[in-house]
C-alpha cells in the first residue's frame, strides 16, 4: 500500500494492549545471547528492528528458537559467538547496530555491519572512538564516522577509563555498558558533556542487573563496570509494552475525548517514556495510572494548554506532542530535541515540513520547534513519512481534528508496530 487515507475522526475511546518495547526487546536479546544459560523471552516485539537482531544472532551462531507467537528461547554463548566471520545486514535498527558493534568489536572475529542508506547517514563515530580506546579494530567502509563498518580481531586492553560524548545518542553509552562486562576487567566509562536520553540508560542498567551485572554509577557522568562479573540468564524474562507506542493512544484520548487506556506499561515501568503521560497531564489532560496501565481523557475544559517544555529525557515520545500542539490553545515550543536530527530521518526538518502541510505555523532551530495551530486544519493533506515509523503514527492524530488525512507509505510502521493503523482504528470513530 503506497498510502492510507484516514477519514475524519470525532472521538477516541477504548483499550489497547501494547506491543513489546523495542528498546527492551533488542537489549534483552543481546544480553541473553551473551549470558550463561538459556533465557525464555516472553512478549517480544515482532517488528523489523527485532527481526534484524534475531537474524544477526542466528548468523553469529546463537541458538534461537521460537516457542510461541511472541516468545523465544535463546541459548547463551558466554565464551563467544561460534561464527567468527559474518556479514550482518541490520536495516535501520539503531538498537541492533550500535550494541552489536560494541559486542562484536570485543568478540575476536571478523564482521561486516551494514544497513539501509539512512543507517549509513546516522553517526557512530563516538562509539567507534570509544572502542578504539581499548584496542578495538574498527574500520569505516564509507564515510568517516558512519556505517558501514568492518570489525577485525584485535588485542583488547580493557580496564582504565573510556571516554565518550553523551550528546549525540545514548545508544553509544548503552553499547559500551553492555559489551564491556564480557572482558571480565573493571573498566570505567566517563561521559563527556551532557548525556541525552538518560531514561534509556536507566533501561540498560536495569536489564544488565537482571542478567547479573551491576554497574556502579556516579551521577550521569561516570559508570564503573566491576571486573569478574558475567552475564547469567535469569531464566524467564517478560518484555514490557512499548511506552513510546503508548504515546499515540494516550494523545488520542486527550485530543478525542477518551477514555483511552493502554495496557502493558504503568507506574512500575522501567521505561522513561511513561513520563509522556505526565507531560500530557501538565497540559490539561486527565490521566490515571495503575501498575500496568495508563488512561487518558480530554481536559475538562475540552482544550489542551499551550506548552514550552524541555524534552531531552523523552525525545521519541516528544514527537507525539509536536502533533498534539495542533490541538492546543496557543503556540507550543519543544526544546532540547537535537537528537531528532540523527534519528530515522532528520525529524526536526521532517516534522516542520509536514506540520506546515496541515496548516500549522512552524519555526525550527537546531534543537527546537515552535508550533502554532491554525484556525482550521488543512483538509486532505498528504503527509510524507520519510521511512520513519514515528512520523506515520504521529500524524494519524491529525484526523481527530475532523479532517481527512493521507499517510504516505504507512507500512513504515513495521519497524516497531506493524498493526498500528488497525489498532488505531479500533479505538477511534
Amino acid at each position: 500500500m503506497e498510502f492510507l487515507d484516514l477519514k475524519p475522526l470525532t472521538h477516541a475511546q477504548g483499550v489497547v494492549r501494547l506491543p513489546g518495547s523495542k528498546s527492551i526487546s533488542n537489549r534483552t536479546l543481546l544480553l541473553a545471547a551473551l549470558s550463561e544459560g538459556v533465557t525464555d523471552i516472553r512478549d517480544l516485539l515482532g517488528s523489523d528492528d527485532t527481526d534484524r537482531m534475531l537474524e544477526a544472532l542466528q548468523t553469529l551462531g546463537v541458538a534461537v528458537t521460537k516457542t510461541g507467537d511472541k516468545d523465544y528461547r535463546v541459548a547463551g554463548a558466554p565464551v563467544g559467538f561460534a561464527n567468527k566471520d559474518a556479514d550482518l545486514f541490520l536495516g535501520n535498527a539503531g538498537t541492533a547496530f550500535r550494541p552489536l558493534t560494541a559486542a562484536l568489536a570485543l568478540a575476536g572475529g571478523s564482521y561486516k555491519l551494514h544497513g539501509v542508506p539512512r543507517m549509513h547517514e546516522r553517526p557512530i563515530g563516538d562509539l567507534v572512538e570509544g572502542l578504539r580506546q581499548i584496542g578495538a579494530d574498527v574500520e569505516y567502509l564509507g564515510s568517516e564516522g558512519f556505517p558501514p563498518l568492518q570489525i577485525r580481531p584485535a588485542d583488547i586492553k580493557a580496564g582504565g577509563v573510556v571516554r565518550i560524548r553523551g550528546n549525540v545518542s545514548s545508544q553509544f553509552l548503552t553499547a559500551l555498558l553492555m559489551a564491556l562486562p564480557t572482558t571480565g576487567v573493571e573498566t570505567t566509562v566517563e561521559v563527556i558533556g551532557e548525556l541525552i536520553s538518560k531514561p534509556y540508560i536507566e533501561i540498560t542498567l536495569r536489564l544488565m542487573a537482571q542478567f547479573g551485572v551491576k554497574v556502579e554509577r556516579e551521577g550521569w557522568q561516570r559508570f564503573v563496570i566491576p571486573g569478574g562479573q558475567r552475564y547469567v540468564s535469569p531464566g524467564t524474562v517478560y518484555v514490557e509494552g512499548d511506552a513510546s507506542s503508548a504515546s499515540y493512544f494516550l494523545a488520542a484520548g486527550a485530543i478525542g475525548g477518551g477514555p483511552v487506556r493502554v495496557e502493558g506499561v504503568g507506574r512500575n515501568s522501567i521505561q522513561g517514556d511513561v513520563a509522556f503521560a505526565q507531560a500530557l497531564e501538565a497540559i490539561g489532560a486527565q490521566i490515571e495510572m495503575g501498575e500496568n496501565w495508563i488512561e487518558a481523557r480530554a481536559p475538562a475544559s475540552g482544550k489542551l494548554r499551550a506548552f514550552d517544555m524541555d524534552f531531552n529525557h523523552i525525545p521519541d515520545a516528544a514527537m507525539t506532542l509536536a502533533v498534539a500542539a495542533l490541538f492546543c490553545d496557543g503556540p507550543c515550543r519543544l526544546t532540547n530535541i537535537g537528537s531528532w536530527r540523527v534519528k530515522e530521518t532528520d525529524r526536526i526538518a521532517a516534522m516542520a515540513t509536514e506540520l506546515r502541510k496541515v496548516g500549522a505555523t512552524v519555526e525550527e532551530g537546531e534543537d527546537w520547534l515552535r508550533v502554532t495551530a491554525p484556525a482550521a486544519l488543512t483538509a486532505q493533506a498528504a503527509v510524507d513519512t520519510y521511512d520513519d515509523h514515528r512520523m506515520a503514527m504521529c500524524f494519524s492524530l491529525v484526523a481527530l481534528g475532523g479532517v481527512p488525512v493521507r499517510i504516505n507509505d504507512p507500512r513504515c510502521t513495521a519497524k516497531t508496530f506493524p498493526e498500528y493503523f488497525e489498532v488505531f482504528a479500533s479505538v477511534t470513530k
